[in-house]
């Protein structure tokens, strides 16, 4: 029994299914015809009219695959829902061919949504400088420290704890963090001055600019390291520019001050947009494990976080903001229960689907503390744990606290899932 050795392969994408095909002897020309076929895509698609999803099941059962819809679908009533629509690469491309000849415009307007989903995902987005950093998409894990110029860190890394705003012996605090973490492997700096964590009190621009320009500015005289200001505040960003930051990351997607969009198009910098429904009437916090959101509903949590940062996407792209700019975050922790935030980690390579590059940030956040029941400051592990699998799902930058930690544990996880790929050294 078992002289065959049967088993089954896993996560095989188009390079693997090759390899495999390879090293089983196969003809080089039924590789070339086998890998399409071998290549296994679900896509859902929401708001179809009924009578098209219909049409778009008969279609894929024709071409060899399938789809399923609603029983209202089947019935013929009128409405919208949703089509889960199952094949290989090959069913898809016939699909999509057949789809753009139909006479309804639904039609049409989804096998243009479906090539552009599938293109998304088969290949990376192209190289971006931030400042002296060249990212090549794909080629590794680049990481980002996370330099706090408040009193009141959720993480207890807050530089103000010991400081005056703007004082020497702030800039010389936050330079010698800063020096620290680039010797560390830090590839990027986010300096931030307001505190971003479940029940904040928000900051007067004013006092966010004297607390993070004197720092950016001597960083940005000191060290040849990309820097990122943290803030929504498009007074904030202009003066952080002017200091030497080279990237804006707005926790709030452009979307609370009208001025940012237009700032950041005119400037020609790249920026980060993160989905966020943070809502303080739903923060609750606990003395010892922190805060967290609590009765926060999703009726469909990644389709809603992919459709909502879809939506800041377009609107950045819009305002004039290139669109190899845009940089997207799915806003872990923000305005997102525990449960959720452990959902959308899992499930974190369904946002390539946007096309833009993927940072995420779980460090000492608060669902790693209630899953383990520890503060921020014994949250290591469960922060290495998420980064590695954030990495395993597609994120292309990790924001953190501990960066010495976290390249180590960037560097073991690209070792395994960008095997074969051209690494940065």
């Amino acid at each position: 029994m078992g002289g065959h050795n049967a088993r089954l392969l896993f996560d095989l994408g188009p390079a693997r299914l090759e390899a495999e095909m390879r090293a089983i002897g196969a003809d080089p020309a039924g590789i070339r015809i086998m890998v399409p076929k071998g290549e296994l895509h679900v896509l859902r698609v929401d708001e179809v009219p009924h009578a098209a999803a219909s049409i778009l099941k008969q279609e894929m059962l024709s071409k060899g695959g399938e789809a399923a819809i609603s029983r209202q679908a089947y019935a013929q009533r009128g409405g919208r829902g949703s089509v889960l629509v199952m094949g290989t690469e090959l069913q898809f491309r016939r699909l999509i061919d057949k789809l753009r000849l139909q006479p309804f415009r639904s039609l049409r307007a989804i096998a243009h949504e479906i090539e552009a989903a599938l293109q998304a995902v088969r290949t990376d987005p192209p190289p971006l400088s931030i400042g002296p950093l060249r990212c090549e998409w794909g080629a590794r894990t680049y990481v980002m420290g996370i330099l706090n110029v408040t009193p009141d860190s959720f993480s207890g890394d807050g530089l103000l704890a010991c400081a005056e705003p703007g004082s020497p012996a702030l800039v010389e605090a936050a330079l010698g963090l800063a020096r620290r973490m680039v010797e560390e492997g830090a590839d990027i700096l986010d300096v931030g001055g307001e505190s971003t964590r479940p029940g904040s009190t928000p900051l007067p621009a004013e006092e966010e600019m004297r607390r993070v320009v004197p720092v950016i500015e001597r960083i940005a005289q000191e060290l040849p390291v990309a820097i990122s200001v943290d803030t929504y505040k498009a007074s904030v960003a202009a003066r952080a520019l002017d200091a030497g930051a080279h990237m804006v990351n707005d926790v709030w997607a452009l979307a609370v001050d009208p001025e940012m969009a237009p700032l950041v198009a005119g400037r020609g910098v790249p920026v980060i947009l993160m989905h966020n429904r943070s809502r303080p009437a739903q923060a609750a916090v606990d003395a010892r494990l922190g805060g967290r959101y609590e009765g926060v509903e999703y009726k469909d949590l990644l389709g809603e976080v992919i459709a909502d940062l879809r939506a800041r996407v377009e609107a950045a792209a819009e305002a004039g903001i290139a669109l190899d700019r845009i940089i997207v975050d799915p806003g872990i922790g923000f305005g997102k229960t525990v449960e959720q935030n452990l959902e959308l980690l899992d499930r974190l390579r369904e946002l390539r689907v946007l096309g833009r590059p993927l940072l995420v940030g779980t460090s000492r956040k608060s669902f790693t503390g209630y899953t383990l029941k520890l503060p921020p400051e014994e949250r290591l592990e469960g922060t290495a744990a998420s980064v590695a699998l954030a990495i395993d799902r597609g994120a292309d930058i990790i924001r953190v606290h501990d960066v010495r930690a976290m390249v180590r544990v960037a560097r073991m996880t690209d070792a395994v899932v960008r095997r074969g790929v051209r690494r940065e050294t």
